[in-house]
């Protein structure tokens, strides 16, 4: 079974593209929900927030999310240092999760920092959905809670795509522009003939 790995900034699209290949019958893993889910109910990621964090960062069983993001967007140490908490119980989760779709042709692993996470070394393929920074600012400040303040922090601790294109095998340019569906569709044509 191949290994897809999707990523691009926040706003770029990776979520409708990752729906596309649900609706194609792929499996998709989403990294950051895995993550939330984690955190509210792995105890040893639990443990080393509330550690790290402080005790009052869980209400109840719930993880005070803005209390959280306040913090560690503004501290990088602390953002790493939740990473190092986080990041390799959700690769042992996505890694558990796939063994349920051995089946399948492909599974996609859909994550904001798939690099940044180190979770690209646990796939064969990468595909970066692009899209320029001010449509990307346009989509995500509708979403619930968010500022373009909050973006542009969220912007900073995610790489450029730049850096991310010599790094992927596939690219999707999602800017309003052209059409993006023919080109999943290409894409999936393409996946199925490496398997």
């Amino acid at each position: 079974m191949i290994k897809v790995g999707i990523t691009g900034g926040i706003g770029s699209g990776k979520s409708l593209v990752c729906q596309v290949f649900e609706r194609l019958g792929i499996p998709v893993y989403y990294a950051d929900e895995a993550a939330r889910k984690l955190m509210e109910h792995d105890p040893v990621i639990r443990h080393d927030l509330m550690a790290w964090l402080g005790e009052d960062i869980y209400s109840g069983n719930e993880l005070d999310r803005l209390k959280m993001a306040g913090l560690i967007f503004t501290n990088p140490e602390l953002l790493q240092i939740v990473n190092r908490i986080v990041h390799p119980r959700v690769a042992a989760d996505f890694q558990n999760w796939c063994e349920s779709y051995e089946n399948k042709p492909y599974v996609i692993q859909e994550s904001a920092i798939l690099f940044e996470s180190g979770a690209y070394r646990f796939v064969d393929f990468i595909v970066l959905v692009t899209a320029p920074e001010d449509i990307r600012l346009n989509r995500v400040i509708t979403r619930n809670g968010m500022t373009p303040e909050k973006i542009q922090a969220i912007m900073k601790n995610q790489w450029p795509d730049n850096e991310k294109t010599s790094r992927s095998q596939f690219i999707l340019n999602n800017d309003n522009k052209s059409l993006v569906l023919p080109r999943i569709l290409n894409l999936h044509s393409q996946l199925m003939q490496i398997n």
